[in-house]
């Protein structure tokens, strides 16, 4: 999904912090300079510091942090947000199970009626946050938030729908407009006439009624209309993009044109794959999709083998859509399965949508390994393979591309000493390079 994105909202727990997968998806991020924007959550709960919160941000993700609204208080005692740029409060109050947007007021911080809303203390201690942030904190500076630089941070809780709005505002106002994308060489701008995108995502069983497969394609340049026929650039076949949608939530609706920046639904299709670029121009083929480290395996079996046709369609699907990936263990014509995933909830959720959307059982049994690399020996022979320890194996990925599973990292190391010649990286050399 990222990848498809010109800016990111990143949402944190202000009681729990930076949590492993926010770094993993903050790193995507960084890597490609999309600017981030930070929502801190559950404000109305108890919370960390927000000084360390801030701190965190800085400290563990690299980037400067610039709170643009700071909270009054946390917990039974938050009582709003002061803006730091319009000088402005808005006052929280809470609805029954946060059915409606909770009611705000705006004024000023020196305002009497703040004085009486807040208590002593958390209005004493606001005002010297305030201050401390007014004299030793970031400024804001728009240009090095396009850069992926400074992050603006905003303070709420989303369950009240309280400084959400705030948040989608300064987003609106400070994100980056659709922008270049890299295709090989060359970099193709938004306003090039000639209509290319890319597929970022696939999603089937959107509708269980009609079992259907959506591609999600981002629109890098051109113009989009419906029943258009562009070039597969993967499969060099011309393909009629006829059936085109929006969707918002639950919320379907036929999709006439679209320009770039926008994100078109593509309904059937099978021939599509997260990665495929669709171009009006030949030259033009992206490589916009990253490629995670996995550190969990785990092989699959099939509990009900009266089930295989199911259990093959659902698993070939939620491979196609990323959810896991596919590692196949061993040399020649046999070859075992292995799942690989960045986290164990990928299982999880692997597990959940093949019982309820393929009524497939399927079991997972965990690995001895915990780390894969994938390796080349420049120079080398196309047949060779390297020597591997007792407490290594290897694989090759979707692609046939090889891969050395370790069991642990002693294994990793041993392996290095026997190759020498041998080069490893956490993830595909293309992606690498």
């Amino acid at each position: 999904m990222l990848t498809a994105v010109d800016a990111a909202i990143m949402v944190i727990d202000a009681a729990k912090g930076i949590e492993p997968q926010t770094r993993k998806l903050f790193e995507v991020c960084r890597r490609r300079g999309v600017p981030i924007f930070t929502f801190m959550n559950k404000c109305d709960r108890p919370t960390r510091d927000p000084i360390d919160l801030l701190d965190e941000l800085e400290k563990v993700l690299g980037i400067g942090a610039f709170p643009v609204n700071w909270p009054l208080g946390s917990g039974p005692s938050f009582r709003g947000v002061y803006d730091r740029l319009s000088h402005k409060v808005y006052l929280f109050e809470r609805t029954p199970g946060g059915a409606f947007e909770a009611p705000v007021q705006v004024l000023g911080l020196d305002d009497p009626a703040i004085r009486a809303k807040l208590d002593d203390d958390v209005y004493q201690r606001s005002r010297d946050e305030i201050e401390m942030l007014q004299g030793a904190g970031e400024t804001f500076d728009e240009q090095r938030v396009l850069a992926g630089e400074v992050t603006p941070v905003y303070f709420g809780s989303a369950m009240n729908n309280f400084g959400v709005q705030l948040l989608l505002d300064g987003f609106l106002a400070h994100s980056a407009g659709p922008g270049p994308r890299n295709a090989g060489d060359r970099v193709v701008e938004p306003d090039d006439p000639n209509f290319s995108g890319f597929v970022f995502k696939i999603q089937a069983n959107m509708d269980p009624r009609h079992r259907d497969r959506i591609a999600f394609i981002r629109i890098v340049s051109g113009s989009f209309t419906r029943e258009m026929s562009v070039l597969h650039a993967q499969s060099g076949k011309r393909i009629r993009l006829s059936n085109a949608q929006k969707l918002f939530g639950q919320q379907r609706e036929t999709i006439e044109e679209g320009r770039a920046g926008d994100v078109v639904g593509i309904v059937g299709h099978d021939v599509l794959r997260i990665g495929d670029t669709l171009t009006e121009d030949r030259s033009i083929v992206f490589d916009e999709i990253p490629r995670f480290t996995p550190e969990v395996f785990a092989y699959v079996h099939n509990p009900q083998p009266g089930n295989s046709k199911k259990f093959r369609l659902g698993l070939e699907q939620l491979l196609q859509e990323g959810v896991v990936q596919l590692l196949n263990i061993g040399v020649g014509q046999v070859k075992t399965p292995l799942l690989a995933a960045v986290g164990p909830l990928q299982f999880e959720v692997f597990e959940y949508r093949m019982k309820s959307e393929y009524r497939a059982e399927s079991r997972l049994e965990p690995s001895r390994y915990t780390m894969a690399r994938w390796w080349r020996k420049p120079g080398a022979d196309p047949e060779w393979l390297p020597e591997v320890p007792l407490d290594a194996t290897i694989a090759f990925d979707r692609d046939e591309k090889g891969v050395i599973l370790f069991a642990d990292e002693w294994a990793h190391k041993h392996f290095l000493q026997r190759n020498p010649g041998v080069e490893l990286s956490p993830v595909p050399w293309s992606d690498a390079t």
